[in-house]
């Protein structure tokens, strides 16, 4: 039975042209997270580890592998947006994720829109179809099983403000087909979009 399974522990390596790990554990929706320093210099960045945490009030949340400019921001100002990527945007989503220098507006360097919220500072990105307006709760340096601190941190927001297209609102449900949501998947570069194809309906038992 064991030649059926490829077997590996972590801390050893997992002996496989690519670390399966993150093609298992997806595809995931992407966190565009947009946040302004405290002298109101602005950032957008995605990240590959994000999803909701809780309904009421709601809680989405993000962890960056290194101490970013993001961290950075939310951890002094208090706030972000995250702002939903659909295929047509994806590309300035991954302009939007070069490594530059913390004074470099990724709007500018992606050829997006900041527009205004309603709430928070942080603005959202104009051409997104939903953006949440996130006042931070929590901000968690992740550690191994064996107590040792790893340079990964969580950060968990309360969502204060949503904004909506009414685009991809179909008899007032949001449609998340006709919204054209990308996820990421494993790999250097494999992401997967949902139309719907992949729709099915599974009602809970009562």
């Amino acid at each position: 039975m064991s030649d059926a399974f490829h077997y590996y522990e972590p801390r050893n390596g997992h002996g496989l042209p690519h670390d399966p790990f993150n093609s298992i554990v997806g595809p995931r929706p992407i966190g565009w997270i947009s946040s302004c320093s405290t002298d109101g210099a602005l950032n957008l960045a995605p990240y590959s580890f994000f999803n909701a945490f809780n309904y009421t009030p709601p809680i989405v949340g993000f962890a960056s592998v290194g101490y970013k400019d993001t961290v950075r921001n939310i951890e002094q100002t208090g706030e972000f947006v995250w702002n939903l990527v659909t295929r047509d945007l994806a590309e300035a989503m991954n302009r939007s994720s070069a490594q530059v220098p913390a004074e470099v507006n990724e709007f500018e360097l992606a050829g997006l829109t900041p527009v205004a919220s309603r709430l928070v500072k942080p603005p959202r990105v104009a051409e997104s179809r939903v953006s949440f307006e996130c006042r931070c709760t929590q901000i968690v340096q992740l550690q191994g099983s064996d107590g040792e601190k790893v340079p990964t941190w969580l950060v968990l927001g309360e969502v204060v403000a949503v904004h909506i297209a009414h685009a991809v609102l179909k008899d007032g449900v949001y449609n998340t087909a006709l919204a054209g949501h990308i996820l990421r998947g494993g790999g250097p570069a494999d992401y997967f979009t949902v139309g719907p194809e992949q729709l099915f309906k599974l009602g809970r038992p009562t």
